[in-house]
């Protein structure tokens, strides 16, 4: 594993003017890396599609939901009963309903102003932008500098710095899932 640097470039004659810049630079072919990085939500991680299985902010919904049923329900309940003088039996059932239906809707709306992320804190950080991207696996620290300088005079947008592995021009272990280290 080594560092990795790379920067986000929109059209595909940026991309070979990097790589051929990288490689007069001093870069080996087989270590530098060009693709395109999908939108967020679209990476085909999980077997049905998407990122994940269940969307970030859900976790919490089925239990929010419940609570505010049982909420809803108790308070409509109550006050159908104590109109139930006049609206007779089907007082308390109907208040019960729609106490239980607005209960529900509060939690929701609830759920959407805490912003919740993934694990439930606040949202997450910013995501991987989409595009093209091209990466050099580094030989050392010394190459650093190198790299970077490249990649900003051709006009990298959003430079990275990450950790992996780069064999034969392809980054093996890229995750498009991780939280980009953005440098410049």
């Amino acid at each position: 594993m080594s560092t990795i640097v790379a920067g986000h470039f929109q059209l595909q004659d940026e991309v070979e003017q990097a790589r051929q810049a990288l490689h007069e630079a001093g870069f080996a072919p087989e270590r530098i890396s060009a693709f395109f990085v999908n939108q967020p939500g679209q990476h085909d991680m999980t077997p049905i599609g998407g990122d994940y299985v269940q969307s970030p902010g859900a976790r919490e919904t089925p239990i929010g939901v419940v609570e505010g049923a049982a909420t809803g329900g108790a308070i409509g309940l109550a006050v159908g009963a104590a109109t139930s003088a006049v609206t007779g039996p089907v007082g308390p059932i109907v208040g019960g309903l729609v106490g239980a239906h607005v209960g529900t809707l509060y939690s929701f709306h609830k759920m959407k102003e805490a912003d919740e992320g993934e694990e439930g804190g606040a949202a997450p950080a910013e995501p991987r932008k989409p595009g093209m991207l091209v990466a050099v696996a580094l030989a050392g620290p010394h190459e650093e500098a190198r790299a970077f300088d490249t990649l900003r005079r051709l006009g990298a947008h959003h430079v990275e710095r990450a950790e992996g592995t780069i064999e034969n021009g392809d980054w093996v272990d890229f995750d498009p899932l991780s939280l980009p280290v953005i440098v410049a």
